[in-house]
């Protein structure tokens, strides 16, 4: 481009004397040397290893350097190695070192020659000596060890080389493209081309491919380097570091993640967070806008895009400016050329490479950037996450628009534990699917004292309340999905400044090859920029309530997939999918009207240009009267399409700027204005928790807490109720002791917990106020709902603390483990799966009992743990762990109902009122005193009984050393990487939901007429050109041609909105057809696959891959389809002007395509690795959620970070590579189109002689198009093939194993069922098909109206009885309900007319109305008798707020007690009526006289059904009509309570052991 614009200058006569300026130059660089030398300044590493030479060593490194002098030639050999890094680099410097010798050997006969001849140049060579000995000078001391970690040797002597080489150019090339002047130095002969060979080779040649030497930012770490690190400039700018991997792919057709490049230390995630977690996160720093952080952090990337940006910027119109002099030439038959034609062919060439280089470059740059970006903001989000306040969304206020709370979800899921102290507290920047749990937030703590529900839960009917925080699940999943996507997708806003800057060079070109006009037309399109403005306003709306809509889906879709087995327990799959489908529908609305404003702001940017390009030319040919020669038509032309693109790239950017910018608010709202914990507060704060604690002490002192730090509104609806807890006086817990916290179901014994552990806001109600629990000995929590990791049993246990052998066998005994360990074929070693699917609630119950006592935590925090277990297990636990030696000397804080069993071991019990406030407090003497209800609990204690041989059942104190020998047996199935090209079934999701042949004849039609329109105006042009050659041109018909140009263009851009439309309207059918068959896929799926599969894949899929679905896939058939078309009319218009091109064309075609197979080839491979490495970290984003108050009162938070910077370091592996690979195939493709097009230039200009330059310019205007048109066809399929990996991870969850179909075979009468009646016959079930019997042979018949009790032991098989008779699981034999087997019928059938109380409620966000009655059947009168049957009324205090039918229900119920959702799930029980009705512990939570409230109520209210009741607490039993004793999945006795009490048997032992033979039984003496 230098030469280009020199055509204005005397070139014979200018700077004959420029050999003279190397000798300052090296003047200047040895005093520069010399001042850094006598400095003796540390020379500092280049961040990043962006430079391109090599970095200097660390001293550590020098230090271990070999011995320099050793005199061998091997040992010269070996230190040189060691010190240049490579044999490559060693080499490079030594061939410099050579040439540089070279050079001054050739200049020092120059200099004799011109001395002895008195030639006037002496002077000259002597400089050129001087510097090439200094040069040389610099060249051996590069090859010294001592003065290698110099790099300002190496700048210095590159860029004097440089120079030199430059100078030679511009005397002896650059005349040779002119036809005025000649080389100045031809006089030397054959010396001045060795002299310019030397000096390119050594300037030019060696810089660029001398590779750069490696040095870890760690001297440390022995890890091997990215390719990237120590690729030289050459390879950088055409990606060679990559070919390895490429042509693997190809050769092997696959490309395993381990073969990937490895991760650059510079893009590890520890070191980026370490480096920037402070610029972002409003905790660690000061508060600003995220923009305005991702600025100050990428600042010198932003500065080198702008340069390439301007780079290609400039280059980008060495294409018109070559076309224009070609033409001109031809047109004036070369009178008054400077510069030969081949100089404006290579014009053609040259200028698409360095556009093509500055491209890439800045792709490169860019790329590199938003991984970065994409780690750190999903990093930033991850931690500050762990800092929030875990509030239901109804402790908001309505008023604010911004994320007050993060979400609480009615499951907890898995965390790896880390022992830790008051490190916890910190907020250091420090922090697959194998730990992965579920991807729904929620609480792991039942937050049973605060049950304010969620006032703006999604609810399931439209009339249910919203608010601005209804969806906070959904906006949770989307920060780390869909915005973290639009910020990256953002990344190109600069760009808008590159456009600005072609168009003001568009407008200067222009200006010079049509004069004033040109600033007419320009001026006229500045003016008229306020309607893309007002497009882009109406976009930015548009975008916002989208991401609203989308919020609502995902929210949707999140709380359903976390309660879909409840859902499926109850046959409501189809309501759930009208619900999903619901949100579904308005977002593709939305979408809708995204896709028509895009369109719109397509047809104002193409209205605009097209506008501006006539009135150019009409100002151009009437008012200035000259002439539209063929070089101005079609160098103009040229330039208004890139006008043209530069206005359609900024319609593009535009709208994905504004959509990045919505997401960036969004985070940042998420960021500054979510409610955190106090610990986290502004400092006017801390005084809160800090100023009276006193180390030692557990306790409180005159404290209130809330759920949320904001004032409550002093009025409350009937959805809206506050809880505060109240702690007047003293509250002290002993220490080393155990302590009680009683009370009945909803009053705060969680709170209370949480309110030790920092969760709840702190009120102090005087100076004195405060609240304490040391953490320097370690806390240890288990919550009311066991919170499993997605990992083995051992893993759950240990909890990230070191294996002691003789501490967990222990553990595992006290905890009454070891028998159900036996029953595992994998022992301890057997994966648990999400959320401990694969165990009992007894087993996961004691599973978190065993991870906080094997834990070295002086504090334990135990939330009614025995609440899940039999009383023959609670019994063990009070005796054996409770008693044990490895909970002496340690604090224990226990919530629990049973008082008779713990409360004879117990020091301290604190006794809660329904209100939220201390009933009695201190020593169990005084509690008993205070509270007679405890007392007679504490009663039934003081009669021995008879205690059977416990230990000798659990076994014996050694765990079975057989375990041992046990295989672990994955539970979680790995995600499938597929293989090889994309799968045509996955295509046709797209192809076929989009339409039929209707649809698509209709969309082609219309494409091929707006395209041929296109290629029509282009034709035009040149016709309306070749007139001024074939008439006067004062004849020539202007204002005609203006009207027909005008008509051909605004006729194209009506064909193309149609077309547009239609694939609108196509892509919307597609779009709902794919989520439909998701949704019907994973609602229709079976319990083990949900049991296999992490919430955060089946999330991924609804979020990430429908996202892609719905923008690149789309947009990527359309464009793929645009290409297809004016490709082919392209090739048609050509072949019949030039019927050779076809042989280049084809050629250009073939190797393209040869490329693309290359790339494709290892591009599929590592996008889908990309894509199975994104889900692990929503899942554990998902996990550290659920899990919060658990992570951070065992304190395992900087355990969690480390475990979030692993996975995204996975995940940044293969996406460096990704897009990497893009440049690797971007590069070459227009290297290919640009070889092409300078080819066919010269073809053109030499190679043909055509008769006008019309003819020659529409022949390269379509010639250079085609070349250019099908390397984007390659590339547009192979970018499609390789997003078309969201499409087969959809494909793959379509396909996935299904229960039975609905048919109409098996729809029962319509009378059945007419009774409760149940027959068993020979009944097997187990987990999997392949897996063993887990229910062996169970036969039993029930008659209807009778109740009978499921017992045995925790593991026993009780809840798998359940799930056999509901068809859940697979099973043989024979289930008869009311005389008709169940396998015969439709499983919605079946489970509609069963009610089921699980042991884990769950609920659907909404009110409790929507709750008990989710079909509008039933009146309020029948669901409030319903409530009160249930003994809601019972449990809530009546001077308080109450639960209504209209109160909201948050995510999951988790804004309710457990209690409390046990209490409304059997209510909605009773609201159904069936004739079978199954109790699964289905009053495990609640207190005793709630209990016994709801025994009552079952009696009375449920005496017509059969009832199924598997409990814990036998007295709920004792007055059923049969009692079922299930030990090890086998059927061992049968019969009345009072016969199996006589008989002494298996029922007698378990009664014995949980003495309950003391508790009134209705209608059974003992």
């Amino acid at each position: 481009m230098f030469s280009i614009f020199l055509f204005s200058f005397p070139i014979k006569d200018a700077y004959s004397d420029v050999l003279v300026l190397p000798f300052p130059l090296a003047c200047v660089s040895a005093f520069i040397i010399a001042i850094y030398a006598l400095s003796e300044v540390p020379v500092p590493r280049a961040e990043a290893q962006t430079s391109r030479d090599e970095p200097a060593p660390s001293a550590e490194q020098e230090t271990l350097q070999p011995d320099h002098r050793a005199g061998s030639f091997p040992d010269l050999l070996r230190t040189g190695l060691h010190t240049h890094g490579s044999a490559p680099i060693l080499a490079c410097n030594y061939t410099r070192f050579v040439l540089c010798l070279v050079q001054l050997g050739v200049t020092l006969p120059a200099v004799f020659v011109t001395y002895i001849n008195h030639d006037t140049g002496w002077c000259t060579e002597v400089s050129l000596c001087a510097f090439f000995t200094y040069t040389s000078l610099l060249a051996f001391l590069r090859l010294t060890p001592k003065f290698h970690r110099w790099r300002i040797l190496n700048h210095h002597l590159n860029t004097l080389l440089l120079a030199v080489f430059l100078i030679y150019a511009y005397r002896d090339i650059l005349p040779l493209a002119t036809f005025e002047t000649v080389p100045i130095d031809t006089a030397a002969g054959w010396l001045t081309w060795v002299r310019v060979s030397v000096s390119a080779l050594v300037g030019a040649v060696i810089p660029l491919v001398t590779p750069r030497q490696f040095v870890p930012l760690d001297p440390q770490c022995n890890k091997a380097p990215n390719p990237e690190q120590t690729a030289s400039l050459l390879s950088f700018m055409f990606f060679t570091f990559l070919d390895h991997v490429m042509f693997k792919a190809y050769r092997e057709g696959d490309l395993p993640y381990e073969v990937l490049p490895p991760l650059a230390d510079y893009d590890e995630a520890e070191y980026l967070v370490t480096q920037h977690l402070s610029t972002l996160d409003p905790v660690c720093g000061k508060r600003q806008h995220l923009f305005w952080g991702l600025m100050k952090i990428f600042c010198w990337d932003w500065c080198l895009i702008l340069v390439y940006s301007f780079i290609g910027s400039i280059a980008g119109f060495a294409s018109p400016l070559g076309i224009y002099q070609i033409l001109n030439y031809i047109e004036t038959k070369g009178e008054g050329a400077i510069f030969r034609p081949w100089v404006w062919i290579a014009c053609l060439f040259f200028g698409s490479v360095a556009a093509s280089l500055a491209l890439n470059g800045y792709s490169f740059i860019s790329g590199r950037m938003l991984v970065r970006c994409e780690c750190i903001l999903t990093e930033v989000i991850f931690e500050h996450a762990l800092r929030v306040r875990m509030v239901s969304m109804d402790d908001l206020p309505k008023n604010r628009s911004s994320l007050k709370a993060v979400v609480s979800s009615h499951q907890p899921t898995s965390v790896s534990w880390n022992e830790s102290t008051e490190g916890s507290e910190d907020i250091a920047p420090e922090a697959s699917e194998r730990g992965a749990n579920a991807a729904i937030p929620g609480s792991d703590s039942s937050r049973d004292s605060y049950v304010a529900p969620d006032s703006a839960s999604s609810t399931i009917p439209s009339s249910g309340s919203g608010g601005p925080y209804s969806n906070i699940v959904g906006k949770m999943n989307n920060l780390i999905s869909t915005d973290l996507g639009n910020i990256i997708d953002g990344k190109d806003f600069l760009l808008v400044f590159q456009a600005l800057i072609q168009i003001i060079i568009a407008a200067y070109f222009l200006y010079r090859i049509l004069g004033w006009s040109a600033i007419i037309g320009m001026g006229f399109l500045v003016l008229s920029l306020i309607f893309p403005a007002m497009v882009a306003r109406k976009l930015n709306g548009v975008q916002r309530e989208l991401m609203e809509k989308t919020d609502e889906r995902v929210q949707v879709t999140s709380e359903i997939i976390g309660v879909l087995r409840m859902i499926k327990l109850f046959g409501w799959e189809n309501k759930a999918y009208e619900r999903i489908s619901e949100k579904r529908e308005d977002e593709l609305v939305w979408i809708r009207k995204k896709d028509v404003t895009m369109l719109l702001n397509s047809c104002v940017t193409f209205t605009l240009s097209t506008l501006t390009m006539i009135i150019t030319f009409t100002i151009f040919t009437l008012v200035m009267r000259q002439e539209l020669t063929a070089s101005r038509v079609f160098s103009s032309v040229t330039i208004f399409d890139q006008l043209r693109e530069q206005l359609y790239e900024l319609s593009r950017i535009i709208p994905m700027a504004i959509q990045a910018k919505v997401s960036l608010d969004r985070v940042g709202d998420f960021l500054q204005n979510t409610e955190l914990l106090d610990k986290f507060t502004e400092p006017e704060d801390e005084h809160l928790h800090q100023d009276f604690v006193a180390p030692e002490v557990i306790g409180f002192t005159n404290a209130a807490f809330t759920w949320a730090s904001h004032t409550r509104p002093l009025m409350e609806t009937p959805s809206e109720r506050n809880f505060t807890l109240q702690i007047e006086g003293d509250l002290f817990f002993k220490k080393g002791k155990i302590n009680l916290v009683v009370g009945p179901t909803g009053c705060g014994k969680t709170s209370l917990l949480m309110a030790l552990l920092g969760e709840m806001h702190f009120l102090p109600s005087g100076p004195d106020s405060f609240y304490s629990l040391p953490r320097g000995g370690g806390v240890a929590y288990a919550a009311q709902e066991p919170w499993i990791q997605n990992e083995t049993i051992r893993d759950n246990i240990l909890f990230g603390q070191a294996y002691d052998e003789v501490r967990y066998n222990k553990v595992l005994l006290q905890c009454a483990l070891q028998h159900d360990l036996e029953d595992f074929d994998a022992g301890d070693l057997t994966e648990v799966g999400e959320k401990g699917v694969t165990l009992s609630g007894g087993q996961r119950a004691r599973v978190s009992l065993a991870r906080a006592v094997y834990s070295k935590a002086e504090i334990i925090l135990l939330d009614d743990v025995l609440s899940a277990l039999d009383m023959h297990t609670t019994r063990w636990i009070v005796d054996k762990c409770f008693s044990g030696d490895l909970v002496q000397g340690r604090t224990i804080i226990l919530v629990t109902h049973h008082i008779s069993m713990v409360g004879p071991i117990s020091h301290f019990i604190v006794s809660l009122g329904a209100d939220g406030k201390l009933a009695s407090r201190g020593t169990t003497f005084d509690a008993l005193n205070k509270n007679s209800a405890q007392a007679l609990q504490m009663r039934m204690t003081q009669e021995p009984g008879v205690k059977p041989a416990i230990e000798e059942e659990y076994g014996a104190i050694e765990q079975d050393q057989r375990m041992a020998n046990k295989s672990p047996d994955a539970l979680m199935t790995i995600e499938e990487k597929g293989q090889g090209r994309l799968k045509w079934s996955s295509a046709m999701l797209v192809i076929g939901g989009m339409g039929g042949f209707g649809f698509w004849l209709t969309a082609i039609g219309f494409r091929v007429a707006s395209n041929s329109v296109l290629v029509l105006q282009v034709w035009f042009l040149g016709y309306w050109a070749s007139q001024y050659e074939k008439m006067v041109p004062s004849e020539v018909p202007v204002p005609y041609y203006l009207w027909i140009y005008g008509c051909i263009l605004f006729t194209w851009a009506g064909l193309y909105c149609v077309a547009f439309l239609a694939f609108i309207s196509g892509s919307i059918r597609a779009s709902r057809i794919i989520h439909k068959k998701l949704v019907e896929s994973i609602l229709s799926t079976t319990f083990r696959w949900l049991d296999s599969t992490p919430g955060g894949r089946i999330i991924a899929r609804f979020t990430h891959d429908m996202r892609v679905i719905d923008g690149p896939i789309i947009e990527g058939i359309q464009l793929l389809m645009a290409i297809t078309i004016f490709l082919l009319l392209r090739i048609a218009m050509v072949t019949a002007a030039s019927p050779l091109f076809l042989i280049p064309a084809f050629f250009i075609a073939f190797v393209g395509a040869w490329f693309g197979r290359v790339y494709i080839a290892a591009q599929m491979p590592i996008k889908r690795d990309m894509s199975n490495s994104r889900s692990p970290v929503f899942s554990l984003f998902g996990a550290a959620v659920a899990g919060l108050t658990s992570i951070r009162a065992f304190g395992a938070e900087e355990m969690f970070k480390r475990e979030s910077l692993r996975r995204i370091d996975k995940y940044s592996r293969p996406a460096r590579t990704f897009h990497n690979t893009n440049r690797w195939i971007g590069v070459r493709i227009d290297m290919l189109g640009s070889l092409f097009t300078g080819g066919l230039g010269a073809y053109l200009v030499y190679g043909k002689d055509f008769y006008d330059a019309s003819n020659i310019g529409f022949s390269l205007n379509m010639a250079a198009g085609i070349s250019t048109w099908i390397l984007l066809w390659v590339k547009t399929i192979n970018e499609l093939e390789v997003q078309g990996n969201s499409l087969e991870r959809i494909q793959d969850c379509i396909t996935i194993e299904q229960e039975p179909k609905a048919s109409e075979i098996g729809k029962p009468p319509s009378y059945w069922p007419a009774s409760g009646f149940l027959e068993v016959e020979c009944l097997s079930a187990r987990y999997t098909p392949a897996g063993p019997d887990v229910l062996r042979d169970v036969s039993f018949v029930l008659k209807s109206g009778e109740r009978v009790g499921i017992v045995g032991r925790t593991g026993s098989g009780k809840s798998t009885l359940a799930l056999a008779l509901l068809r859940i699981i697979p099973t043989t034999g024979t289930v008869y309900y009311d005389s008709i087997a169940t396998n015969s019928i439709n499983l919605d059938s079946l489970r509609t007319n069963i009610t089921i109380i699980p042991q884990h409620t769950e609920l659907l966000s909404g009110t409790v109305r929507q709750n008990l009655d989710p079909f509008d059947e039933h009146d309020d009168a029948e669901l409030n008798d319903a409530l009160h049957a249930a003994g809601l009324f019972n449990t809530q205090a009546k001077n308080g707020s109450q639960i209504t039918l209209e109160t909201n229900v948050g995510i999951g119920g988790g804004n309710f007690s457990l209690g409390q959702r046990q209490i409304l799930a059997l209510a909605r029980a009773i609201v159904r009526q069936s004739k079978v009705l199954i109790l699964d512990e289905a009053t495990a939570a609640t207190d005793f006289e709630t209990d016994s409230w709801i025994q009552n109520t079952i009696r009375q209210r449920l005496a017509g059904a059969t009832l199924i009741i598997i409990a814990h607490r036998l007295q709920n039993v004792l007055d059923a009509d049969r009692i079922l004793v299930l030990d090890g999945g086998s059927l061992v006795e049968v019969g009345s309570p009072d016969d199996l009490l006589r008989k002494r048997g298996h029922f007698k032992a378990l009664v014995d052991a949980g003495r309950d033979k003391e508790y009134p039984c209705h209608g059974s003496a003992l």
